[in-house]
């Protein structure tokens, strides 16, 4: 068993411990240096080996993408609330997956949560299908169409 098993994440638990705290005191120091050893070392075991990354370029450009979805969902889902609760048609849709690493599929269910105006409700047990509710769901098609082609499909890229 390696002291640690994931250098980065143990500087990255540091580095969050010391800024918590504010402080680079030697007490502050050692414990966040104990935590960032400790953590890793006892979660190895249950996470299990995460995959690799292989288009690290189409991370930053999937994160654009995501951040811009993310503020105009907001404007729209503003617009909508703010408008005759009539207007809105809620409903569910299910969106079939295509990604087959089971923290694509995680990280496809978690985009399409922070994206307001939708949610991910459930994974299908297979892990073949998420069953997605929107605020207001005109098609369902296009739906299904924008979250493959957006998020999937960059996903499946750097899941490869």
């Amino acid at each position: 068993m390696k002291l640690l098993p994931s250098p980065l994440q143990s500087a990255l638990l540091l580095a969050a411990w010391l800024l918590l705290n504010r402080s680079l005191e030697p007490g502050q120091l050692l414990l966040g240096a104990v935590l960032a050893i400790a953590l890793p070392l006892a979660l190895d075991p249950l996470v299990g080996a995460f995959p690799g990354v292989h288009r690290p370029s189409r991370i930053a450009l999937l994160a654009l993408i995501v951040a811009y979805d993310i503020v105009k969902s907001n404007l729209e889902v503003a617009r909508r609330i703010l408008g005759p609760e009539s207007a809105l048609r809620p409903g569910f849709v299910r969106v079939p997956v295509a990604l087959t690493d089971p923290y694509a599929i995680t990280v496809l269910a978690g985009i399409i949560t922070m994206t307001p105006g939708t949610l991910t409700c459930a994974v299908a047990p297979d892990g073949r299908s998420l069953l997605v509710h929107a605020l207001h769901l005109e098609d369902a098609e296009a739906l299904v169409a924008e979250i493959k082609s957006r998020y999937e499909s960059p996903l499946m890229e750097i899941f490869a």
